[in-house]
């Protein structure tokens, strides 16, 4: 069960500190509720975290392994895959070939054979039917509506089989039906021990899915322990809850 341990990070834009000699444990095999005010530092952490940003001091620890910066292309090696808020898919392609693209390896021709094999055609048909999208697998990512795009999202995630699943914000926007669907598919992460980070601003739904949870407040930590001690916190119901 890998867990993440992040060591005094530090990222600045521009004279702001959006990560501010940030240290926390993210424990193995758990889900943890990464939440904060806008602005707080959540989504630049799971950029540190994925790579896309490159931490100006401190370091990542990865099931034993330190680093001072990651490099994207090793996420594979590590075992992490993640959402984003907005998505990132590629609107002209099918949401199968969506699917596929997520678990590409970096040499294109052993892509393209594994792609052909049977179990990798299984692999895509399960994840087709985890997200309740097999009836449209073959329209374009364009063609779906905001919550397929959602779940389509969702399901790049879940088809690469990692061990950690970095999550932001994946019920904003949907309606209560693909809520219900994306909150049995943490679930079910859940039960097979993968470790979980979830960005996520309705209370409701992170202290039903939640082991943890992180407040961020200007980068800083403002606190951590269990949901129901850490909303009752008067600093957190200040900071975050306006209260």
């Amino acid at each position: 069960m890998n867990g993440i341990k992040i060591n005094h990070l530090t990222k600045v834009f521009g004279g702001v500190r959006a990560v501010d000699d940030l240290s926390i444990s993210i424990a193995g095999g758990a889900a943890t509720g990464l939440i904060g005010p806008n602005g707080s530092g959540k989504t630049t952490l799971m950029n540190l975290i994925t790579g896309l940003l490159k931490p100006d001091c401190g370091t990542i620890e990865i099931d034993g392994e330190i680093f001072d910066n990651i490099n994207p292309q090793k996420l594979r090696d590590l075992r992490i895959a993640r959402t984003f808020q907005d998505g990132r898919l590629v609107d002209q392609l099918s949401v199968d070939d969506n699917l596929l693209l997520a678990i590409a390896e970096n040499d294109t021709r052993k892509s393209l054979l594994q792609i052909n094999t049977s179990s990798m055609q299984e692999r895509l048909d399960k994840t087709l039917k985890k997200i309740g999208l097999t009836a449209h697998r073959e329209k374009m990512a364009e063609d779906l509506s905001y919550g397929q795009r959602k779940l389509l999202e969702m399901g790049r995630a879940l088809i690469q089989d990692a061990d950690i699943y970095l999550l932001d914000e994946p019920f904003s926007g949907l309606f209560a039906r693909q809520i219900e669907n994306v909150l049995k598919l943490i679930t079910d992460l859940k039960k097979s021990e993968k470790t979980i980070v979830i960005i996520e601003h309705n209370m409701g739904l992170i202290k039903q899915v939640a082991d943890k949870l992180i407040v961020l407040d200007h980068g800083q930590l403002l606190a951590s322990g269990s949901p129901n001690v850490v909303l009752k916190n008067k600093s957190v119901q200040q900071a975050y809850l306006g209260v």
